[in-house]
């Protein structure tokens, strides 16, 4: 008899969770409160701009590999772009100086003993005092671990910290941050080839999984929020759709994939991180030049990374909780003008959209780490999946598809 795998939530996590599940023969019912897939990575048409955005600015790398299996299993990878060798160009708008860093394209991180490939003005001994960081402890402060001053901070660490971790990087975790730089910077260019959803999120990571799951003859249901759960002999026995409750078998398992505060009221006692940090987002209908980088690093400004697509000019703010109630027209001027500085446009604000998420990721602290979850539960057929739970990474796309294998693995050893 099939087994059935009941997948609450289809954001990144329950989607590669209910993927794997269907590949290996279940039968899947995916769940999702809203009427869209995809969760904080998804795609979606913007009147203001007239085309088709993204929630958020997203960037993986190479070495994320289970988010590149989880693509490569529903046929997208191809969807994912980017230059061949792991480059990187940056500008400090202070100063207006121009660099590129260059990883190379090596499994060691060779690039640092090279000046013309590292950061300008930098040394290798400002690399070895990262040194402290990459084992630390999650309990660890990043600025208890490092100094958090000097040119290699200011124009690499801080940056690619504050872009991991959505925090002030002084303050965040220095375990998770470590993670980030082993399986970055020091995993050399192999592992940082920077990769695009060129043409969008949900055409790249959403729609391919939701089709093979249907092909795979998974049920998938739209505005179906779950408010309860019944259990009976450590398991779960219910599942509770407000007016409709919906009984498990004796062998069903179930994936919560769902936001911090919803598991929480679900299961009464569960630990989750309590605080969160606020992304921006802007996008600009607006042909990037000639010769723009997909990617840009921008120093000293607003802005932080600067993304060129097809038609548009998009950027990304991390910890950026003192924007959240900046006026909208007032906050996009100001990001045009950075993004005209940084790309050496001349010319008026063209349709625009701002996209802010107050909640966007946890914050990354030794605190509210420590309040992470595992993905096992005190119900034997119950399993968590989120970037908010214990992956040992920030909240990344990485960490969401990392967390439904896990859950994944434990539904089929639990067979």
């Amino acid at each position: 008899m099939q087994k059935v795998a009941h997948i609450i939530g289809a954001g990144i996590s329950g989607l590669s969770a209910a993927v794997r599940l269907a590949n290996a023969n279940y039968k899947v019912n995916v769940y999702e409160a809203t009427q869209q897939a995809g969760g904080r990575c998804r795609s979606y048409f913007d009147a203001a701009t007239n085309l088709t955005i993204d929630n958020g600015n997203h960037l993986l790398l190479s070495g994320n590999h289970h988010a590149l299996a989880y693509a490569r299993s529903i046929g997208s990878e191809a969807g994912l772009v980017g230059p061949k060798r792991a480059q990187f160009p940056f500008i400090d708008l202070k100063t207006e100086k121009r660099w590129r860093l260059d990883l190379g394209d090596s499994r060691l991180p060779l690039w640092v003993f090279d000046a013309a490939r590292r950061v300008p003005d930098t040394s290798v001994r400002d690399y070895l005092a990262l040194a402290p960081l990459i084992w630390s402890s999650p309990q660890r402060l990043v600025g208890d671990a490092i100094a958090c001053e000097g040119v290699l901070y200011q124009r690499l660490v801080q940056p690619l910290l504050l872009a991991a971790l959505n925090i002030d990087p002084p303050e965040g975790s220095a375990g998770l941050a470590g993670a980030i730089v082993r399986e970055t910077l020091l995993a050399g260019g192999q592992a940082c080839r920077p990769l695009i959803a060129r043409d969008g999120l949900s055409a790249v990571l959403v729609d391919p999984a939701i089709k093979l799951l249907q092909e795979r003859g998974a049920a998938i249901q739209y505005g179906r929020e779950l408010r309860s759960f019944d259990n009976a002999g450590g398991r779960i026995s219910k599942l509770g759709f407000g007016e409709e409750t919906i009984p498990l078998a004796p062998a069903d398992a179930v994936v919560l994939a769902v936001p911090p505060r919803a598991a929480a009221s679900l299961l009464p006692g569960l630990k989750t991180p309590t605080q969160f940090h606020a992304i921006v987002n802007a996008h600009f209908r607006y042909d990037p030049p000639q010769g723009q980088p997909p990617i840009l690093g921008v120093v000293g400004g607003l802005v932080e990374w600067l993304f060129a697509f097809p038609q548009r000019l998009s950027i990304t703010i991390s910890g950026a909780d003192r924007l959240v109630d900046r006026p909208r027209e007032e906050l996009a001027q100001a990001i045009w003008r950075d993004i005209c500085k940084a790309s050496g446009i001349t010319a008026e604000m063209p349709p625009w959209q701002l996209v802010r998420e107050r909640r966007a990721t946890f914050a990354a602290t030794p605190e509210q780490n420590a309040l992470r979850p595992g993905a096992v539960t005190a119900f034997k057929n119950l399993f968590l999946a989120g970037d908010w739970t214990d992956t040992g990474l920030p909240a990344t796309i990485e960490g969401s598809v990392r967390s439904g294998d896990r859950a994944s693995d434990l539904v089929l050893a639990a067979a």
